[in-house]
């Protein structure tokens, strides 16, 4: 070779680089998993919590080497939260948002059950009816914990864990080892969807445990006055009083609690409050609260995830559990379905993960393997948790 066709050679060099660069490059694609729920308002919280740890869950999918996508190129997965206020109006516009994006083919969310209701009910109802303009999108709910809402439609999926089942068997457990507690008063916010149905889950099991439920006082979301609901809590002179309410008015009854001297034997709390916002908001008055929950850190997997999502600047709870637990499941689904995440292939893989949703027999859990129903619902492990110096303790494990 002359000297001259060495130099021509070397100076195509950086051109080859530049050119496998760019190749590698157009094999890695931005996978977007889209997510909505509430970013503001009185629940704001659980939103937040969610997106982060989302995002975390994703992040270290990304730096294990992505996803494999189904002509082999690799994939990066990227997150995408839109905020519906917990307002069911905002809720299936943010789907029909999410919906229309060219490379949208799944959805996770929302919070609120008031707001899943709905969107589910915009949903085809069943998969192939020609007859039904309903939304063909599936829906993957991570927060939304109202039962039943995923039988509403072919189309939607929930990660959510059975409160009848962990309240039957929290109220069994109490019969069988606290034989002082007799009767129970109840609170509850009646104007949420998801606080209102698991009240009547919470009385219906204390009944069948053959507790007297004696009363109920009932309160709204974004009260801040209890003295009326605690005197009619007092009159009742209960042993228990079960609480079916998110943490803000969780606290702000017991607080109205300690300062009118009502001292139940045991206290019970709905599986939204089981969190870090609970005991931040009144630790001292929820001392001895007990509530089932599908979230602790008990296993290596559960404190790594906690770790991962404390990094990101929130805190593990039931809630964004379960959409860590999504994003590692839809990891695994995009595989097996070989999900191609490009536009012109959106509705085929929308239809290609609604299939695998639904083929789904059981996932890996945080605390365990969660089974799946033919409802489209989880079949989650579950154990009590009980308030304990500011922190969550556990205070059983159910076989």
């Amino acid at each position: 070779m002359t000297s001259r066709s060495i130099r021509r050679a070397l100076s195509l060099v950086p051109i080859v680089a530049a050119l496998i660069s760019s190749a590698a490059q157009a094999q890695t694609r931005e996978v977007k998993i889209y997510a909505f729920g509430a970013k503001s308002g009185v629940v704001r919280i659980f939103g937040l919590n969610s997106e982060a740890a989302m995002k975390a869950a994703a992040e270290q999918i990304n730096k294990a080497g992505g996803v494999t996508l189904g002509d082999g190129a690799k994939g990066k997965l990227a997150i995408e939260y839109l905020d519906d206020r917990c307002n069911a109006e905002e809720g299936i516009n943010a789907l029909r948002r999410i919906a229309a994006q060219p490379d949208a083919f799944v959805a996770v969310g929302p919070t609120c059950s008031n707001v899943a209701e709905p969107v589910f009910g915009i949903l085809q109802k069943k998969v192939g009816d020609a007859s039904d303009s309903g939304l063909q999108f599936p829906i993957y709910t991570d927060v939304a914990a109202k039962g039943g809402l995923a039988s509403m439609s072919q189309w939607s999926f929930r990660n959510v864990p059975s409160e009848a089942a962990m309240y039957k068997s929290l109220f069994e457990w109490i019969k069988a080892t606290r034989p002082e507690v007799k009767t129970i008063w109840g609170g509850v916010e009646k104007d949420f969807a998801h606080s209102n149905a698991t009240f009547n889950v919470m009385k219906d099991f204390a009944t069948k445990a053959g507790f007297e439920v004696k009363g109920q006082s009932e309160w709204l979301l974004a009260d801040t006055s209890f003295s009326t609901q605690v005197r009619e809590m007092r009159r009742g002179e209960a042993d228990l009083v079960m609480i079916s309410a998110h943490p803000f008015t969780t606290c702000g009854a017991l607080k109205e609690m300690q300062r009118q001297n009502v001292k139940p034997k045991m206290l019970v709390g709905l599986t939204s409050s089981s969190s870090l916002e609970t005991l931040q908001g009144c630790a001292a008055q929820a001392e001895g609260l007990v509530i089932p929950t599908s979230f602790a850190p008990v296993t290596d997997q559960a404190r790594q995830a906690a770790k991962a999502v404390q990094t990101a600047g929130a805190n593990m709870d039931l809630h964004n559990a379960a959409a860590w637990e999504n994003i590692f499941t839809l990891k695994d689904l995009i595989e097996k379905a070989k999900i191609m995440a490009k536009p012109d292939t959106a509705q085929a893989d929308r239809n290609k993960i609604r299939e695998a949703l639904a083929g789904m027999k059981e996932t890996n859990g945080l605390l365990g393997k969660i089974g799946r129903m033919d409802d489209r619902e989880a079949i989650k492990p579950f154990l009590f948790v009980q308030a304990k110096k500011g922190e969550w303790a556990v205070a059983h494990k159910p076989n």
